[in-house]
């Protein structure tokens, strides 16, 4: 009696299985011929682009006189090849693969208002908006989706979550500061412990002023802070206004980078601790950014002894002791 009725709730568990494969299985639409969604899309029309992701996350572009910027920090350049490419993507989404016309499916999928990957908008030169969402990927290099006031879900291969990122830094280039390592002759850091200058000679390597009898410069440590304060990348831009919770007429670190071209300097502001960055502003650049905390935390930190070698145990003695 136990073997039969396992058999029988076997039967309505493949009986299930089937069913949800029948229902969810990509099909042709049964209009015949697939037809674009987005028919009348000219990628040159599009001004706005919108996409926002689960877990909050909002990115926002605009086209300016061709170009593609980040409007919430001043207009900073974005990738225009990019956006273009992805507007691309979007304009070729089709009604070949139909999924399911159900609204129930909705939320089971991800393309729902309020359960979704992604939730994209775009706006053209003549007001029109679309919205549609990106939802779960049954398979690799497919990913469902839906147009916002209409029941059917498709799948489609045309794009992915992953080509709809909803960071600024996705859409940039993320280079803020970039300073040839090789050509720094003399380095200026001032922290909260104090004020450090290295200089470099061509034949020695890099000298520390002010070293104490029997101290030693550790020149991997000289040579690791000018490779973060040279070359700089930004987690995202944030715009040309100073602002006093920039904390730039304190900050945290200042580095002057001197070469045969010339002077840069690089100002350290104040830690976000929300995301664990900090605001940084270039000599080189109009814009304030933010940059990720592990990239600068050195040049805020280290005070002398960080550059100095440990001296050495004398003969005889345990470092343990």
């Amino acid at each position: 009696m136990i073997k039969r009725h396992h058999q029988i709730l076997a039967g309505i568990l493949i009986a299930q299985i089937v069913l949800t494969a029948i229902v969810f299985w990509p099909r042709p639409s049964t209009a015949g011929q697939a037809e674009l969604l987005f028919a009348d899309l000219e990628v040159g029309d599009v001004t706005v682009l919108k996409i926002e992701d689960a877990e909050g996350n909002v990115v926002t572009l605009e086209q300016v006189t061709g170009e593609w910027v980040l409007p919430g920090a001043d207009e900073y350049p974005a990738n225009t090849d990019e956006v273009n490419s992805f507007l691309e993507s979007l304009a070729a989404l089709s009604t070949g693969r139909l999924v399911t016309r159900s609204d129930t499916s909705h939320r089971r999928l991800q393309v729902s208002p309020r359960e979704f990957g992604r939730r994209i908008s775009f706006e053209t030169r003549a007001g029109v908006e679309h919205t549609l969402f990106l939802g779960s990927s049954p398979q690799y290099g497919a990913v469902h989706f839906r147009v916002e006031g209409q029941s059917e879900t498709y799948l489609t291969d045309e794009v992915s979550t992953f080509d709809a990122a909803a960071t600024p830094s996705a859409w940039i280039d993320i280079t803020y500061q970039s300073v040839a390592q090789a050509d720094v002759k003399r380095v200026t850091l001032e922290n909260a412990n104090g004020t450090f200058v290295f200089e470099k000679d061509d034949e020695e390597g890099w000298m520390m002023a002010d070293l104490g009898e029997g101290e030693m410069l550790d020149e991997a440590q000289v040579t690791a802070a000018v490779g973060r304060a040279s070359s700089v990348s930004m987690k995202r831009p944030l715009g040309k206004e100073e602002r006093p919770s920039y904390g730039m007429d304190d900050p945290s670190a200042l580095v002057t980078l001197e070469t045969d071209e010339g002077t840069v300097t690089l100002r350290v502001g104040a830690r976000d601790a929300d995301d664990a960055s900090y605001v940084v502003k270039s000599s080189e650049s109009d814009y304030y950014v933010a940059v990720a905390e592990t990239s600068v935390q050195a040049l805020v930190e280290n005070g002398r002894d960080a550059f100095l070698q440990e001296p050495p145990t004398p003969e005889g003695e345990s470092s343990d002791s």
